[in-house]
C-alpha cells in the first residue's frame, strides 16, 4: 500500500486488545494511531494502564508511551477494531459506524443481526454484500463487520471446504477451549487447574446459530441459513492458548477419509489467492502423526491464523470424525478481524 490506513483499536488494554495492538504496530497496510480504553485507563501510558500478556516480541509492541484516549467519536478513524464487551459494544461500536467508521467488532453484540456480516473470509466473504444493506437501513456512512466466536471461527474454518466439496449436513462438536477465551483474569486458577469445567455461559447457543450463519448462501440482500443441524457441547480446560475440537460429522454422499483429507489439505480461498498479509499459506493444516494436532506444539504456527485438522477416522454413527485445533485469541479474535479488514481494503472497499 502506497498510503497506510489510520487505525484505532478500542479496548486496547484487555487480552484480545493487546492481540491488536500487537497485529497492527507493523503492519504495511494499517497505521495504528489510536490507543482507546474505558475511563480508569484514560490519559494513561499504554504500559501503566495494562499488564503485557503477548508472548515474544516487543513488550507493548512499542506502545508503552502511547496515551490511552476515551472510546468516543473522538478517536474515530476510517477502520477501527473493536475489543470491547458486548453490552459496551452495542452502545458505542454504531456511533463509530454513525461517523463514518467501518468497525470491525469481536463482540456478540451485532453478529446475528440481519444486515451485518459475520465474516471468515475463507468461509463466506460473499456477505459483505450485506453492508450496503446494513447503510441503507440504519443510515450509516460507515458499517460494522463481525467475528464470529472464537470457537465457531475454528470449526467453520475446517467446516468450508467439506461443505463446498460434499455439503455437510449434521456436526456434532465438543470443544477444549483455553482459559484465555475467557480474557484476564477470567477463570480462577483453582477452578482451572486439574479441572474441566462443562459450562461457558452462552457458548453453545452462539456455535450452533453462527455456523448456520456463516455456512449459507446469500439470496437476494439476505444470507439463507444453511440447512443442517448443530450440536455443541462447549468446556473450559486448563490450555493456555487454543480452543481444541472434537468433531464428528455425517457429509453428502458418504466421502472417504482419504477424499476428506484431501479436500482439506489442498483448500485455499480468496485471502490465500490475493496474498493477505495475515493470510496463512494454508488456512487448514492436516495432520497425520496419530497425536496431533496439540496446542502446546502447533496453535502459534502461521502466527496462530491456521487451523489444523487431524485424526480424520470413521465414525460409526454420523460416518466421520476428527480433532480441530485453532487459536482462539487470533484466528478467533484479533487476526480474523484485521483479515476482514485486509479483505475489504483488497476489494477496494476502504477509502484511504
Amino acid at each position: 500500500m502506497p498510503t497506510k490506513i489510520p487505525v484505532t483499536v478500542l479496548g486496547a488494554t484487555g487480552v484480545v486488545g493487546q492481540r491488536f495492538v500487537a497485529r497492527l504496530a507493523q503492519h504495511p497496510w494499517f497505521e495504528l494511531v489510536h490507543l482507546a480504553a474505558s475511563e480508569r485507563s484514560v490519559g494513561k501510558r499504554y504500559s501503566e494502564a495494562c499488564t503485557w500478556r503477548v508472548p515474544g516480541g516487543q513488550p507493548f509492541a512499542g506502545c508503552g508511551e502511547r496515551e490511552l484516549r476515551a472510546c468516543d467519536e473522538s478517536v474515530a478513524t476510517r477502520v477501527v477494531f473493536s475489543a470491547l464487551d458486548a453490552p459496551v459494544a452495542r452502545e458505542l461500536e454504531p456511533r463509530f459506524a454513525r461517523a463514518g467508521a467501518l468497525v470491525f467488532s469481536n463482540a456478540s453484540a451485532f453478529r446475528m443481526e440481519a444486515d451485518v456480516p459475520l465474516l471468515v473470509p475463507e468461509v463466506n466473504a460473499d456477505s459483505l454484500q450485506l453492508l450496503e444493506v446494513q447503510r441503507e437501513r440504519r443510515g450509516w456512512s460507515g458499517a460494522i463487520v463481525c467475528n464470529p466466536n472464537c470457537t465457531a471461527a475454528v470449526l467453520v474454518t475446517a467446516l468450508q471446504p467439506l461443505h463446498e466439496r460434499f455439503g455437510v449436513e449434521d456436526v456434532l462438536m465438543t470443544s477444549m477451549q483455553a482459559v484465555s477465551g475467557a480474557g484476564y483474569p477470567g477463570v480462577a486458577s483453582l477452578d482451572a487447574l486439574g479441572n474441566v469445567v462443562p459450562f461457558i455461559r452462552d457458548e453453545e447457543h452462539k456455535v450452533e446459530l453462527e455456523l448456520a450463519k456463516m455456512l449459507g448462501r446469500m439470496r437476494g440482500r439476505a444470507v439463507e441459513p444453511a440447512a443442517l443441524r448443530v450440536s455443541a457441547l462447549c468446556h473450559r480446560v486448563p490450555v493456555l492458548d487454543g480452543h481444541s475440537e472434537s468433531v464428528a460429522l455425517r457429509l453428502s454422499g458418504a466421502p472417504s477419509c482419504a477424499a476428506v483429507s484431501e479436500a482439506l489439505a489442498t483448500w485455499r480461498a480468496e485471502p490465500q489467492l490475493r496474498g493477505l498479509p495475515s493470510a496463512p499459506p494454508h488456512p487448514v493444516v492436516v495432520h497425520t502423526a496419530e497425536d496431533r494436532p496439540q496446542p502446546r506444539l502447533d496453535v502459534e504456527r502461521d502466527a496462530g491464523m491456521s487451523v489444523h485438522v487431524g485424526r480424520i477416522r470413521p465414525c460409526a454413527i454420523l460416518g466421520l470424525k476428527m480433532f480441530v485445533l485453532g487459536h482462539n485469541l487470533e484466528r478467533g479474535a484479533a487476526g480474523g478481524s484485521v483479515l476482514n479488514a485486509e479483505l475489504l481494503l483488497a476489494r477496494g472497499m476502504l477509502a484511504s
